[in-house]
């Protein structure tokens, strides 16, 4: 059991008959009245979040979690497996699991699992990776000037905004935690 004066941003804890992560918390002392500690809570498996408030010194289940280091193999409709670099002892993550981080999974990617004794909570992307450009429209000589950007689709399937002098075949970085454009790989 932990107390309210444990709470970290990420913490894992069971709530309500589910696992949360502490996103947010703030520890308030109104001049008058008990302290309390206002959090912000993302449910593991819906990804919703909860704005709770719980009396200070409140006892809570803290949930014990360890993060494993795995190289992404392949994809089978929706299961997604992975290996452990060291046992090669394979892993199959369901896509409940995986969620949207799939767009961002290539082949030999390392990731990481974070799980309790019972089951695999998350997983943890690099914070960048590298994609191939699959479809775009061709840049425009005179498009450059101000920031004009396209729609492209990359290898994995995921569609981001791109600027005009990125083609076809082209290899761009993309930021896992915004899926946004970063720069052109050579």
């Amino acid at each position: 059991m932990a107390s309210t004066s444990d709470f970290r941003n990420g913490m894992i804890i069971r709530y309500k008959n589910g696992l949360y992560e502490i996103v947010d918390f703030q520890h308030v002392k109104p001049g008058k009245g008990a302290a309390f500690v206002r959090t912000k809570l993302k449910n593991i498996r819906n990804g919703s979040v909860l704005d709770n408030t719980f009396r200070s010194g409140a006892k809570v289940e803290e949930v014990r979690v360890e993060k494993q280091k795995m190289e992404y193999l392949y994809n089978d409709s929706s299961i997604f497996v992975v290996m452990d670099p060291d046992t090669y002892q394979q892993v199959e993550l369901d896509e409940g699991i995986v969620g949207d981080k799939k767009y961002f999974l290539t082949e030999n990617i390392d990731i990481t699992l974070v799980k309790t004794k019972e089951q695999i909570i998350k997983i943890l992307l690099p914070t960048t990776v590298n994609l191939v450009v699959s479809e775009c429209e061709p840049g425009v000589r005179g498009d450059t000037v101000t920031n004009v950007t396209k729609e492209a689709t990359l290898e994995t399937g995921l569609k981001i905004q791109l600027p005009m002098f990125i083609n076809k075949g082209d290899v761009v970085k993309v930021d896992t935690r915004t899926g946004e454009y970063i720069e052109r790989v050579n």
